[in-house]
């Protein structure tokens, strides 16, 4: 069939022709930071550039040092905050710093299927979405190391299935939804994280 013949077509492209595709419909430079900028700078150049990763680049050389992410610096933050002055704002809820998305939330639902997944990545570009069952309560969330869990599978050739099946795989790792609540401070929400990992 022709969508089987699409999926071969997927399996026999290389990341280089991805990439003259990608840059064929809009040019965007590499955005990174020398090991000399401070710390934040960095975190200002991965809120504005609205990226995850920063690369941490060698001026001289060019080459690669360190990737930064969100994750890394939390966790850094969380060791070292003792050394420093801690900031009022540590002690204030979410609801109080308004952090976080709390209209027009993308959800899919435990029977949604995955190419309806998808679409919501692309239109929202989001980076995990909740997924709730039919009384709105969050059960699981899918994201999108989700997705590139079907290519490294290849499982891709059914993007029927419902996101609750898709989710199967990773059932005997996963520890459930790491959930936060309005009403709690951010220095509460920062330990979580990094004490899960995430």
């Amino acid at each position: 069939s022709s969508s089987q013949v699409q999926i071969y077509e997927l399996e026999e492209h290389k990341i280089e022709t991805w990439r003259e595709v990608y840059l064929q419909d809009s040019f965007k430079p590499l955005v990174c930071i020398s090991p000399n900028a401070s710390l934040f700078d960095a975190v200002s150049s991965l809120i504005r550039n609205k990226i995850h990763r920063l690369p941490v680049i060698d001026p001289d050389s060019g080459n690669t040092l360190y990737i930064l992410t969100h994750k890394r610096i939390l966790k850094f933050l969380k060791l070292f905050i003792a050394e420093v002055p801690k900031p009022e704002f540590m002690a204030r809820t979410l609801e109080e710093l308004q952090i976080g998305t709390y209209s027009n939330i993308a959800v899919v639902g435990t029977s949604t299927p995955i190419y309806v997944a998808l679409g919501i990545f692309v239109q929202h570009r989001v980076s995990a979405l909740p997924v709730v069952d039919d009384s709105g309560r969050v059960v699981d969330i899918y994201s999108k190391f989700d997705v590139i869990n079907l290519a490294a599978e290849k499982t891709y050739n059914n993007l029927d299935v419902t996101v609750t099946r898709a989710l199967q795989h990773r059932s005997h790792y996963f520890e459930g939804v790491l959930k936060c609540y309005k009403h709690e401070t951010l220095e509460t929400i920062i330990n979580r994280l990094v004490e899960a990992e995430v």
